[in-house]
């Protein structure tokens, strides 16, 4: 049965924690009915729907493995049976970092699994509604530099690949009156894979911490629901933090 509401319906994949959980919370904030997304820590999500919901929102967990193509279709179905429609898809799972990773899983998950996603969720969202994929300026300006930590290149070029083919989607998008929009981050303070860097390569994160104060979770998440509530949507890319980023060349991509 589909639910009669009002509210929008947001979707964040990766929502358990972190950049994910605290968007999942301030879009709660709005207003909207968020879906929390997580493949596997089910008690994690619960706990950001819970925090939502005693907050004052509304919420609800969705179990799915954004890489298996099986389980974002039944993701889907599931939003059109309940919901009706998504308003809002916000692309924050990512990953490639994990020790038991295989050699293909960053560009699986970074790449196919964002285009999947956007495509089986197209179906649902109305005129007006906003894609928002969310990337790293090491990623997203992966082309014009050359410090990205040797671990991390592999994710950074899969999450640029992600963001390419999704920026080939565009006319499709337009087409139904969906808007895009990228949000690119400087490290982000708190998040576990700052974390995991610091493990791998401490001085890639202290040479970015030299360069200025590192946005918060706060921040960015922040800027993923501004971006989500924009008229300006169609393939901008919004920068947080990491000004050194921003060159006169890069900027104008």
């Amino acid at each position: 049965m589909v639910e009669s509401t009002a509210r929008r319906v947001v979707l964040v994949t990766g929502a358990s924690r972190g950049i994910g959980a605290e968007t999942a919370r301030q879009f709660g904030a709005t207003g909207a009915h968020v879906l929390v997304n997580f493949r596997e820590k089910r008690k994690r999500a619960e706990t950001v729907v819970t925090e939502i919901v005693t907050a004052g929102g509304s919420a609800s967990a969705i179990g799915a493995d954004v890489s298996k193509s099986d389980d974002v279709a039944a993701m889907a179905a599931d939003i059109q049976r309940t919901h009706g429609r998504l308003d809002v898809l916000v692309l924050n799972a990512s990953g490639g970092l994990e020790r038991d990773a295989d050699p293909g899983y960053a560009l699986r998950l970074n790449r196919d699994a964002q285009v999947d996603l956007a495509t089986a969720m197209l179906p649902l969202m109305p005129s007006g509604g906003r894609i928002v994929f969310v990337t790293s300026h090491q990623a997203h300006f992966i082309h014009e530099q050359s410090d990205v930590p040797a671990g991390y290149t592999p994710i950074a070029r899969s999450k640029r690949a992600g963001e390419d083919a999704l920026r080939a989607l565009m006319p499709e998008f337009r087409s139904r009156g969906v808007g895009f929009t990228v949000v690119s981050g400087d490290m982000i303070d708190g998040t576990i894979i700052v974390r995991l860097l610091e493990r791998r390569d401490a001085s890639s994160v202290a040479s970015r911490r030299a360069a200025g104060p590192l946005p918060t979770v706060e921040d960015f998440a922040a800027a993923i629901v501004t971006a989500a509530e924009s008229d300006g949507a169609d393939g901008r890319t919004v920068y947080v933090g990491g000004a050194d980023y921003l060159t006169s060349t890069a900027a104008g991509r």
